[in-house]
């Protein structure tokens, strides 16, 4: 879940590899000869580790057994780079994860079926990760899980600083007071990633957002956006919050973990990350402290892609149906740890991690990644703006977002 240069490289090339086939008649909006079975389907997935390999392959050789299909999942060494050559090469997966900021470029090349309309049952899924992946206001895939951005403290410091439960931040003011109280106790308050998949959860608190919700407008140099740059950058200049590699680190979690900050802004995927690198690290999961419009995190999550290519569009659908069903997805929570995309499972899901609860209720406010094709070149020189944040002109640096967001959306 953490973004990295690397990652934004691959993807820019795999939008190319989208747009080009598209562009050159591949044919992603002729509808294939459809063939009645027993399908052969090929899945593709970026998986987390082997237990998700495991579990998926587990469930999809359950669906072939009842199905009397076959189903063959691979699991990506490079999820971006293979699908776009797959793309390019006009030989896709029949179904993929699609990552919530790749979809639009998906959408857009028409390389995706917009199948949402063949789930019954879709508005049981979080209304925010639906709308991550809407596109010109048809619902294409399924999110098969998600993630949200909380905040970790780390309990002794805490209590080193003289702080308490009461005196946990629920505002920025409260934030600032209590990173004033650490500072002053010589512990290294904040550390926070120096890109916009941390940042931004701030912009959304203060109201401010890079694009409209539909992706079509450019609204990054907006004064809610200027009022949470300029919060980040008044806490970097006071010393009451650095980067990960102001101390060393690679990232939030691994300056957590080693305690050389009390509190940092990760999603779940920070607590197998502590569970196996610092198991003797205490720590409490809170909310974001809201903002000046309330409160405001961001969303990462994927969904189950069908390609509009495949011969087995109904097998395709029902595999869906069937790999994020409550039943399955239960079993995945218990299998990896991943919150369900499902609402109705939330109370089931925190009977088994009830130190998730931060995690599962930022599902009600969260903001997706951004939602317009073509920004990945974009949204790579706004981070290299944020990680110089610290000696940058926060206006000039929104008006540099403004001015790349519209060219990308007009182009």
């Amino acid at each position: 879940m953490r973004t990295s240069h690397r990652v934004m490289a691959v993807a820019f090339l795999t939008t190319a590899m989208v747009a080009g086939a598209s562009a050159c008649g591949s044919g992603f909006n002729d509808t294939p000869e459809q063939k009645s079975g027993p399908a052969d389907l090929e899945i593709l997935i970026g998986s987390s580790g082997q237990a998700e390999t495991d579990a998926v392959q587990k469930a999809a050789a359950a669906w072939a057994e009842a199905t009397g299909n076959t189903a063959t999942v691979v699991p990506a060494q490079d999820l971006a780079q293979q699908l776009g050559q797959a793309f390019a090469g006009s030989n896709p997966p029949d179904v993929f994860y699609v990552d919530a900021g790749r979809f639009a470029d998906y959408a857009k090349a028409g390389a995706l079926l917009p199948y949402g309309k063949d789930i019954p049952d879709a508005d049981d899924f979080y209304a925010s990760l639906r709308d991550a992946f809407t596109f010109d206001g048809e619902l294409y895939c399924i999110p098969k899980d998600f993630s949200t951005i909380a905040m970790q403290i780390n309990t002794d410091l805490w209590a080193q600083a003289g702080l308490t439960d009461d005196d946990v931040p629920t505002t920025w003011d409260e934030l600032r007071s209590a990173a004033e109280k650490l500072k002053a106790a010589n512990i290294t308050p904040i550390v926070i990633g120096d890109t916009r998949d941390r940042i931004g959860a701030f912009m959304v608190q203060a109201g401010g957002w890079i694009v409209s919700k539909d992706g079509t407008e450019a609204t990054g140099d907006s004064p809610e956006n200027l009022q949470a740059l300029q919060y980040m950058q008044g806490l970097i200049k006071d010393g009451l919050a650095v980067y990960p590699r102001d101390i060393d680190t690679g990232w939030g979690g691994e300056a957590f973990g080693k305690q050389l900050a009390a509190i940092t802004f990760e999603g779940n995927w920070i607590k197998g990350a502590l569970q196996n690198d610092f198991p003797d690290v205490k720590y409490e999961v809170h909310e974001m402290p809201a903002g000046p419009k309330g409160k405001g995190t961001l969303s990462f999550t994927v969904c189950w892609g069908i390609s509009a290519k495949t011969q087995y569009r109904e097998q395709a659908i029902d595999f869906v149906r069937h790999m994020t069903s409550a039943e399955q997805q239960i079993k995945f929570t218990e299998a990896f740890g991943v919150m369900p995309s499902r609402a109705s499972l939330r109370d089931e899901y925190l009977k088994q991690f009830p130190n998730d609860e931060a995690f599962i209720a930022g599902a009600a406010y969260a903001q997706g990644p951004v939602k317009a094709p073509k920004m990945d070149s974009v949204l790579s020189d706004f981070d290299a703006g944020l990680q110089q944040l610290a000696s940058t002109d926060p206006k000039a640096l929104l008006e540099r977002l403004q001015d790349n967001t519209e060219a990308a959306l007009a182009g």
